[in-house]
């Protein structure tokens, strides 16, 4: 007979792994099936930090969702025993009426979010490895920082399996299908079969295989990660003297930076937002070129002078991308009664794992959350532009 739980999680990455977590913790029994083993580096849970930020340029519609982040962020630490998140402050660079400026003033006013807007004087002042120019400002604000997503993810495998949560890697899901009369699900791996009365599905970089029949047209995109040693060593560039940044160009060109956070020898990382080149997960390019190390460096160079000093290393990860790059979280159009979907973060969901646990759980156990999710409905005319 094959075993029954109450909710299979299909993917146990950045939002399976929280998903699992707050289902467990809710006394749900709970399978999670990951393709790769724990706290893996294939898809788009890795490279050792990720930024977080409150005044949010992307939509003022998101700054709920990241203060209750916030909230969980911090419970996951105090629960886990684990140090995730660095408050280290964060700085949004650019013209005035650049959209990470902009966006993010936006933000800030309408949610009374606390910050200050910094003048290239003074931004040099504060933090004088930034060498912005004469016509760029930038919005301070003191509670953006970092999180670490591997530690993120194993403090939510950790929690989920001591709320008894059975959780399988190395299980790659073959199919599913939704049984008769919407009365639960069943899912096939090589190893079993398993039904559940809901299926919760967090595909990361999968979401064009798995989620063929929900209307939205994913775009997969490969992305490089950046670590340079700084000339004259990190000292300027730890956490207590150099803040995460996201810095626009005139082109409209984002990057994007952390301190010095793995000791004298591990540099500091950097990389494009938004620079990347589609693949798929089976095509994408793992070996990263010199060509791709000079462009990151000659976009550092007049803004960061220190940091191109030696390259150390770089690693890959994907991009996940709606067409207007706003999530999708939602219970199945095509299976309300059973199946519940989170994918397509585009680059900028990492710190929302936490919340977007707790939302899935809130979706697969009762159907609807209190939180405001309406912008990520995939039936949004946006979420289906080619």
């Amino acid at each position: 007979m094959a075993p029954t739980y109450d909710v299979i999680v299909l993917g146990l990455g950045g939002m399976g792994s929280a998903a699992a977590h707050h289902l467990a913790a809710r006394g749900a029994r709970v399978l999670g099936l990951e393709k790769f083993g724990p706290v893996h580096n294939r898809g788009s849970s890795h490279g050792g930090s990720r930024i977080t930020r409150q005044s949010y340029f992307e939509d003022p519609a998101y700054v709920p969702l990241l203060l209750r982040s916030y909230e969980l962020y911090e419970k996951l630490e105090r629960d886990s025993g684990r140090e995730i998140a660095t408050l280290c402050g964060g700085v949004m660079l650019g013209r005035p009426d650049s959209r990470t400026v902009r966006g993010s003033l936006e933000s800030a006013r309408q949610w009374d979010l606390p910050h200050e807007m910094l003048e290239p004087k003074e931004i040099r002042r504060r933090f004088p490895t930034l060498t912005p120019a004469e016509d760029e400002v930038a919005l301070y604000e003191a509670r953006a920082g970092l999180v670490r997503p591997e530690y993120t993810v194993a403090a939510h495998v950790q929690l989920a399996g001591q709320d008894g949560a059975e959780l399988h890697f190395e299980e790659p899901v073959t199919r599913w299908e939704e049984l008769p009369g919407a009365a639960g699900v069943r899912v096939h791996t090589p190893e079993n079969t398993y039904t559940a009365g809901q299926l919760v599905i967090c595909p990361g970089a999968w979401a064009p295989q798995l989620l063929t029949d929900l209307g939205v047209p994913f775009t997969i995109e490969r992305q490089v990660m950046y670590w340079f040693a700084p000339r004259g060593g990190t000292a300027p560039f730890v956490p207590d003297r150099h803040p995460i940044y996201i810095w626009e160009d005139d082109r409209g060109v984002q990057i994007y930076g952390f301190p010095s956070i793995d000791g004298p020898d591990g540099g500091a990382k950097v990389a494009f937002f938004r620079k990347g080149t589609v693949c798929t997960p089976e095509t994408i390019e793992r070996t990263v070129h010199d060509h791709e190390v000079r462009a990151m460096a000659d976009q550092l160079a007049p803004r960061l002078p220190a940091l191109p000093g030696r390259f150390l290393k770089a690693a890959t990860c994907m991009y996940s991308n709606t067409p207007d790059e706003h999530f999708v979280i939602t219970r199945h159009p095509g299976h309300p009664e059973t199946v519940t979907v989170a994918c397509g973060f585009s680059g900028h969901g990492f710190k929302f794992v936490p919340v977007v646990g707790e939302i899935v759980a809130d979706l697969a156990l009762t159907g609807t959350t209190a939180h405001p999710i309406e912008l990520f409905d995939p039936r949004r005319p946006a979420a289906a532009a080619a």
